[in-house]
This record gives C-alpha cells, sequence and structure tokens, in this order.
C-alpha cells in the first residue's frame, strides 16, 4: 500500500466516523452550561483527595465522600432548570429522591463502621501498600484511587444530566416500576448492612446476641463466630447481596432518562448512536465492584482458606441463580453436606440453617 492509497482510506474513515457522529449532534449532550461547573468540582476532588491521601498516608479519601457526591451531582442537575428558570423534570427529581434514600442508608453505614473518622481506613489498602511495590502503590493512589473513582462518582450523576436534554415529561407506569424495584433493592441493602453489621459487632463481642438490626436477628452461634465471616440471612444466598444491589440500584438509576426519550418520542441527543452510552456509568461501575470484591475475597481467603473456599462453592457471588444451580451441583457430585457443614456449621436434615 502506497503513501495514496494512505491518504483516500484515512479520508473514507473521516467521512465514515463523521455521518456516524455528526459533531454538531453532540454539541446539546457535551456543551450544555450544566456540565461545566460539574466538571470543575470533579477536578477539585480529584486534586484534594490525592493531595490529602499523599499526606496522610490514607487512602479512603474518597470513601469519605462516596456517600455524598453522586447526589450532589445528581442535585445540581436535577434543580438547574428550576434556577435558570426553567421547570424541573419529574423523572430527575424521582431519581433524586431515590438517591437521597441511598445516601441517607450508606452514611449511616459508614458512620456506625467509623469511616468518616479522619483517621480511619479500609483495611485493605494497609494490606496494599504492604504487599505491593512502592511505585506502582504510588500510580494506582494516584490513577485508580483519586482520578478514576472521582470520575466515576460525577458518571454517577449522568443520568440526571441527560434529563437535562429532554423536556419535562409526567412520570409513566414504567418510571413506577422502577421506582418501587428499587426501593425494593433499597430495602434489601440495607437489611443485608444490618445483618452483617449485626454479625461483625457479634464476632468482637465476648458475648451473646447483643445487637437486633431490623432484618438481621438471626441467632448467631459460636459456630459462626469461629468461621470468621457472615453466612447466613442474604448473605446465604449470595456472598455480596449489598454489593449486588448496589449494582442494580445505579442500574435502573440509568434506565429513567431512556423512559424519558421515549415519552419525549425523541432520542437522548439527536443524532447520537447510543448502542452503550446510557448504561456505561452502571457498567464502569459493576466494572469496579467486580475488581474490588475479587481482592476483598483473595484477602477473606487467605484469612479462612478451608472455610471461605467452601463458602465460594456453594454460594455464588452476586446473584442467587448461581447458589441454586451450586447447590444442584454440589448435590449431584455427591459434596453437598460436606461444604454445607463448613459454611454454615451444620447440616440439619441435608438443608442450611439460616
Amino acid at each position: 500500500m502506497d503513501l495514496t492509497d494512505l491518504k483516500v482510506d484515512l479520508t473514507e474513515l473521516r467521512v465514515l466516523l463523521g455521518q456516524l457522529f455528526p459533531p454538531e449532534s453532540f454539541t446539546p449532550y457535551l456543551f450544555h452550561p450544566a456540565l461545566t461547573p460539574a466538571l470543575y468540582f470533579c477536578a477539585f476532588n480529584i486534586l484534594w483527595t490525592y493531595v490529602a491521601g499523599e499526606v496522610t498516608n490514607n487512602f479512603s479519601q474518597v470513601d469519605r465522600i462516596w456517600t455524598f457526591l453522586p447526589v450532589i451531582y445528581t442535585a445540581w442537575f436535577t434543580f438547574w432548570p428550576s434556577w435558570n428558570g426553567g421547570e424541573v423534570n419529574p423523572r430527575a427529581a424521582a431519581m433524586f429522591g431515590l438517591q437521597m434514600v441511598w445516601m441517607t442508608r450508606l452514611s449511616y453505614n459508614t458512620f456506625r463502621r467509623g469511616l468518616f473518622s479522619l483517621s480511619d481506613e479500609d483495611y485493605r489498602w494497609p494490606i496494599f501498600r504492604a504487599t505491593q511495590p512502592w511505585i506502582l502503590v504510588k500510580v494506582f493512589h494516584l490513577f485508580f484511587v483519586s482520578i478514576i473513582q472521582n470520575i466515576l462518582l460525577l458518571g454517577l450523576g449522568i443520568p440526571a444530566y441527560w434529563t437535562l436534554l429532554q423536556p419535562p415529561s409526567h412520570l409513566l407506569s414504567a418510571d413506577y416500576i422502577l421506582l418501587a424495584v428499587t426501593s425494593t433493592l433499597l430495602l434489601l441493602e440495607f437489611t443485608s448492612d444490618n445483618q452483617q453489621y449485626a454479625y461483625q459487632s457479634f464476632k468482637h463481642s465476648s458475648g451473646a446476641n447483643s445487637l437486633r438490626w431490623p432484618g438481621a436477628r438471626q441467632a448467631w452461634t459460636e459456630a459462626d463466630r469461629r468461621r470468621g465471616f457472615v453466612s447466613r440471612g442474604l448473605w446465604a444466598w449470595s456472598r455480596h447481596p449489598n454489593f449486588a444491589c448496589e449494582q442494580l440500584f445505579w442500574f435502573i438509576q440509568n434506565l429513567f432518562p431512556l423512559i424519558g426519550a421515549q415519552s419525549a418520542r425523541q432520542p437522548l441527543a439527536t443524532g447520537v448512536p447510543y448502542p452503550i452510552t446510557p448504561i456505561l456509568p452502571s457498567l464502569c461501575l459493576s466494572i469496579l465492584f467486580v475488581a474490588s470484591t475479587a481482592y476483598t475475597e483473595s484477602i477473606t481467603l487467605g484469612k479462612y482458606r478451608e472455610g471461605y473456599k467452601a463458602y465460594q462453592q456453594r454460594v455464588g457471588k452476586f446473584s442467587p441463580s448461581y447458589t441454586v444451580m451450586k447447590s444442584l451441583w454440589l448435590q449431584a457430585t455427591g459434596r453437598r453436606t460436606r461444604v454445607e457443614s463448613l459454611v454454615w456449621g451444620e447440616v440439619v436434615e441435608g438443608k442450611k440453617q439460616k
């Protein structure tokens, strides 16, 4: 291939890209006046969380603002029209209300775990610093902890930003279905948080069950304490029920603007194909959860090797459907009784106790 052929190919490629992604169609999407302040605020958060983390050698700076930032971004995009003489989109207001409940739940759980203390740090970060080369730790802190996580938190507010590109419209039946499903997810997430906290409190106490949180009234046993990790209640169906609900919560948040686009009979931004864009924020969040969960489980497996390995064999990581399939497989291979005895401490008539 000579240079002339290469120039022709590049010209054809530019024409094709121009047809698929006309620059003028991105204008309302990328250059809405509400976006610029949000980007500046995100850059500010990247800067101060990185500097604070380096100065204090505490990588949980983003963790402490995780509960607030998505709601702040969503509030900014939701109420921008009212601050500029317009009308708040009812769909954005519904999303904001759900996120307020989400923030309250997560902030409460973070508070009782002590993570709002400026001296406290997620237990995984000291392990990471101690086991990785210092240069990798520095790069990881800058790019992942400070930059990527803050951009992701901005991304969680983007569904409300999309509503700025749509005329306000009344809520549809589909919106109310999403509201009901999301409320159920928040309740399940709150319950799983309570069960984990109640178990950890029992595990580190010398007495019997003392905490009776809503949805966390399991009768913990000495076998549970010796096992070292929670495996009852919702945790008998998913190894990370709180993370599963969290991912589904944000996925559903991404669906609200799609309903708005359909009700207004127009795409999110005219002329731009959207095969994956609407769910991109929740997809990125899921990638983060999958990666962090794998690292967390590697630490837990090192502490409670036999018991946690059996737990992984018996219970699905996120979806309860995998738990059912694992149960059937263990039953078919004749290993269910032994595995369940390691996971739940005892077996009653071949079934687990919860």
